[in-house]
């Protein structure tokens, strides 16, 4: 049976570049140094106005499909993980797959907010499993939440950023590489906690633009602390039983960016090296269903992985959602 393996990766963030003292001067008070203290951020990336979820998306797909060696027109499918799509329909992996010509590629999007490019990854890697007539399939996560931020709301605007990651997987016969295992978790008992909740069929646009800033992202209550590290850590604790590896055994993890010591807790429980989860939001600030591509893109650009290593990409996001794969590279 064929598998899916990582064979390249992209990644693009906007050029315009958002340092922590932006937000001293909005705000009227020092952000800075609660930001580098608790979350390591220093600074990130918005979308220029004319910039959009598609121009990230392209730009992240283009350097992925040159270094993969691979032309537009081989692709089989495009996935696109995005919650700040280029429209509320059509997809916005349509846009894409128009823009890139990858006219025998099939398309859709798919939104489970912030863990979205690893469920992405989950399905793209089971249909090439599945199906022997895809060969290559193109996953990207894209986010432009700069277009969602109320600029006064300080739990939101300081932490959120635009950017896009893509990975191509590519079917091969070769034993013991690609994808392994994954997992779907949902809790949605939370999912009216924090998102964006106008726009769409329960409050459309106009309703929303006059109730309260519904059109744009907020934090409704605070989320336990605990919740991330718990989740991250038993999904990492199940990848390991099913593949048969102790958690000391994996050579990365990719989690969701948005606390580093949240990452930090999750490795601590597993007994796991701190510098084992790669991180960059100290220059990207939070990208959503963007972020781990891009950590995963910047970590192949030191050269921090190679063929052979055993990853694990684990997510989160509104709703709540959960997502986890396992891959040899």
């Amino acid at each position: 049976m064929q598998n899916a393996t990582i064979v390249a990766c992209g990644a693009y963030a906007p050029e315009r570049v958002i340092p922590n003292s932006y937000f001293n001067e909005v705000l009227g008070e020092d952000v800075d140094t609660w930001l580098r203290e608790n979350v390591h951020i220093y600074e990130r990336r918005w979308c220029a106005p004319d910039e959009s979820t598609a121009d990230l998306a392209e730009k992240a797909a283009r350097q992925t499909l040159e270094r993969a060696g691979v032309e537009a027109e081989a692709l089989d499918l495009i996935i696109i993980s995005t919650d700040t799509p280029e429209y509320v329909s059509p997809s916005t992996a349509s846009v894409v797959q128009h823009r890139l010509g990858a006219t025998k590629a099939g398309t859709f999007d798919i939104n489970t907010a912030c863990a979205g490019f690893v469920t992405a990854l989950d399905i793209g890697s089971k249909y090439i499993r599945a199906d022997e007539r895809y060969q290559n399939v193109l996953v990207i996560g894209a986010y432009a939440m700069s277009k969602y931020l109320n600029k006064e709301d300080k739990k939101t605007v300081t932490l959120f950023a635009d950017g896009a990651g893509a990975v191509l997987l590519q079917a091969t016969q070769t034993e013991g590489r690609g994808f392994l295992a994954s997992e779907l978790i949902t809790k949605g008992e939370y999912h009216d906690w924090m998102g964006i909740y106008g726009g769409a069929a329960r409050q459309p646009v106009d309703q929303a633009v006059l109730e309260h800033h519904d059109h744009q992202l907020k934090f409704v209550r605070k989320f336990p602390k605990e919740l991330n590290p718990e989740t991250w850590t038993q999904m990492a604790q199940n990848l390991s039983c099913r593949i048969s590896v102790k958690p000391t055994e994996v050579n990365r993890f990719f989690i969701t960016q948005i606390n580093i010591n949240a990452i930090w807790e999750t490795l601590d429980r597993l007994g796991v090296a701190r510098d084992k989860g790669h991180t960059v939001m100290h220059q990207y600030g939070y990208t959503g269903s963007a972020c781990i591509p891009m950590a995963f893109n910047d970590a192949w650009e030191k050269e921090l992985i190679r063929e052979g290593d055993l990853v694990y990409f684990i997510g989160s996001g509104g709703g709540l959602a959960f997502a986890s794969t396992a891959f040899v590279l």
